[in-house]
């Protein structure tokens, strides 16, 4: 009688352990928050004209660093702010990590520059290895074009002692 009441505790606490495994692995490693705006101005980056894009796609994905093939990638979504949210499952540390645009909600705002200083995606350390004490990382905000820049572009420039000439 004892020994089959040790076997059914030892059963119990077998289940235990292993449910507790299992709940810690299926729980995010990581967070990778960040926005993405319209670049209303058309110069690759936020000014006080910009407009955050809600519904905006989003990918995150990590390569591996030799063959460049995809070791993990998750798609995520704006919320009515243009922030996402993308839970990362497991450490990174080898593979080279970025969040890049899919596609904006707002047609009038959809181009994704090409240019030389084109910033289409953001590069993110996912590796706990690092220094950083929180599980969340912050990309840097990613923008879309608008087709044509505002009219008042020329005048936020200049407040940023910035030529228009050849920007707009």
């Amino acid at each position: 009688m004892a020994r089959s009441l040790q076997a059914v505790i030892f059963l119990a606490a077998a289940l235990c352990f292993f449910s507790f495994q299992a709940s810690v692995r299926a729980e995010p490693h990581f967070f990778v928050k960040g926005q993405v705006y319209c670049d209303t101005c058309r110069i690759q980056f936020i000014t006080r004209v910009s407009e955050y894009v809600p519904g905006a796609k989003v990918r995150l994905e990590c390569r591996d660093r030799e063959g460049g093939s995809v070791t993990y990638s998750i798609d995520g979504e704006t919320d009515e702010t243009g922030s996402y949210r993308l839970p990362v499952e497991g450490e990174h540390e080898e593979e080279v990590c970025e969040v890049q645009l899919i596609k904006s909600s707002k047609p009038e705002c959809s181009e994704i520059s090409r240019g030389v200083f084109a910033r289409r995606s953001a590069r993110i350390s996912l590796a706990s290895n690092n220094g950083m004490a929180s599980s969340d990382r912050l990309a840097n905000p990613l923008g879309f074009l608008k087709q044509e820049s505002l009219s008042e572009c020329p005048e936020v420039l200049k407040e940023l002692g910035i030529l228009p000439t050849g920007l707009i």
